[in-house]
This record gives structure tokens, sequence and C-alpha cells, in this order.
């Protein structure tokens, strides 16, 4: 069987019974983790991609410890934009932390080793990687051994997605960084990150990376630099990877979709074409 994890990323919780943008970020949350615990309690841990909080507060970071409780499975938290470094370590023991106090670290697994970035800029929405970290990371990657791949996750995307609003909120230092993994590129076997709120797969060079919509509201697809920046209700995601000594898979799955589920097959004594053809609309 392929050694599973679960990706969850974009919580945003507020305050206890707070809504945010016309939805209740807690009652999402819940959501998913009650569908993770039916249909994905056999992954190993989750890992959420930071923008746990959408303030930062206290009383926030309470809400999702209290939310990831009902979680069967271990989990990794990181932190984003929206976060606090101080106040999320001083809340979150699933927070890896670094000797600088940045919220970075590490996890061994059978496929590789997996590593947590700290990319909060808490002056700006934007990604930063100062000099600590970026050393941080170098010595990471040099002190595994020469037959190890890697797996990284961070919340900004370190290159141009495309969504320009989202693009000048990126890592801002994407040159310091594509120069920190240039000797490991071939042993990264995949990047996770969150950030843009969006179903995104692809590869940077030649590294595959996927990002997912967040568990309550998302950014809406634009292209146009001129268009405005715009927030959407579309469907909320998390994503199960599934991982072998040569592939790598990453399902997006939409855990409040309600819609129709039937069987491909007709029933008994029907012919397949008027089944098709004549299946009744809902």
């Amino acid at each position: 069987m392929p050694f599973k994890f679960i990706h969850l990323t974009d919580t945003h919780l507020a305050n206890p019974g707070s809504t945010l943008y016309g939805l209740d970020p807690r009652a999402r949350l819940d959501a998913a983790i009650a569908d993770i615990n039916k249909h994905q309690s056999d992954a190993a841990f989750a890992v959420v991609t930071g923008d746990l909080t959408h303030w930062g507060e206290a009383e926030s970071y309470a809400n999702f410890v209290d939310a990831m409780a009902a979680l069967k499975i271990p989990y990794i938290a990181m932190v984003g934009n929206h976060d606090r470094r101080v106040t999320c370590l001083d809340a979150l023991k699933a927070a890896p932390r670094d000797s600088n106090g940045f919220v970075q670290g590490t996890r061994t697994t059978e496929h590789g080793l997996f590593v947590f970035l700290d990319t909060l800029d808490e002056t700006s929405h934007a990604g930063e990687m100062c000099a600590k970290r970026f050393d941080w990371l170098a010595k990471t990657l040099a002190a595994a051994p020469d037959d190890q791949q890697f797996v990284v996750f961070m919340h900004h995307p370190p290159f141009p997605i495309g969504v320009h609003a989202m693009d000048e909120i990126g890592l801002k230092q994407s040159t310091e960084f594509a120069e920190v993994i240039a000797p490991y590129r071939t042993r990264i076997r995949h990047l996770f990150f969150g950030h843009v709120h969006r179903p995104i797969f692809g590869s940077y060079g030649k590294i595959p990376f996927s990002t997912l919509r967040g568990t309550n509201h998302q950014v809406w697809f634009e292209l146009d630099a001129g268009a405005p920046h715009l927030a959407s209700h579309e469907p909320p995601a998390y994503g199960v990877v599934l991982i072998d000594d040569e592939n790598l898979v990453v399902h997006s799955h939409d855990f409040l979709d309600t819609s129709l589920r039937f069987p491909f097959e007709p029933p008994a004594g029907v012919d397949g074409r008027d089944y098709a053809l004549n299946f009744p609309a809902r």
C-alpha cells in the first residue's frame, strides 16, 4: 500500500462563533476533519500549510487547536501571512520550531525527509525567508544522506502562478530560494504550498508542485493583471497524497460537495444506452 498523508491549507479560523466573508470557518474545518476521520483515517498524518487563523489572535489559535483535537491522525501546523509566529508557537505543540524561533522543522518518513518552511513576514502579506531561515534550510538539506529524497512544504509559492494579485504577494526571495535548493532539485519529489486558494498543479523547473483551495473562502480565478482581486465561495477542499517508490499522486477532494452520486452500470434488465440517455435530471 502507498504511504498516505493529508494536505490541508488556509483554514483562516477566527474567534469562536465568528463568520468570515459570510462563511463559518470553524464549521468548515470541522466538516473537513469529520470527512478525513471517516474516509482517510489510515493516513500517517496531516500537514496544514499556513494561514491557520485570519488575524493571528490567541483565541483563534485556541479555536484551531480545539477543532484539530478531533482529528484521528497527527498533524503538523505551519504558518502563513495571516498568522503570528509567537502566538502560534505558544498555542500549538503541532507547530515545528527551529533553534532561531521560526516555525520550521523536518519529519523523516519511509519516502524521504519532509521539510517544513516558515515564510511568514509579519509586516507584509508577501512571503519572506531571511538569512537565518535560508541557512537552516541549506544545512538541513546538506545534512541529509546523499540518497535521501525530500518533500518540501511552505506557505508562499516561490514562483509566479499567473494570478497577478497573488503573485504580488508571493515569496520575495524567489531567486535566493532557487539558489539554495539548486544542488538538491533532482532529489525534491514534490513541493506543496498554500496561500493562493486555488487548485493548481504543475512543475517548478522539474520539481512537481501542487496547491489547493482553502477550507473556507477561495481566490477567484483571474489571469488579467488589471482585474479586481476577488474572493469566492467555491467549494473547499483537502488533499489526499499517495506515495510509493515510483509515484506521488495528489487527489483534491471537495469534501462539502453534495452533487449526485450514481452507479455507472444500469440496473438489471435496463439497457446501458437507455440508462445513460434517459437518466433523470436532478
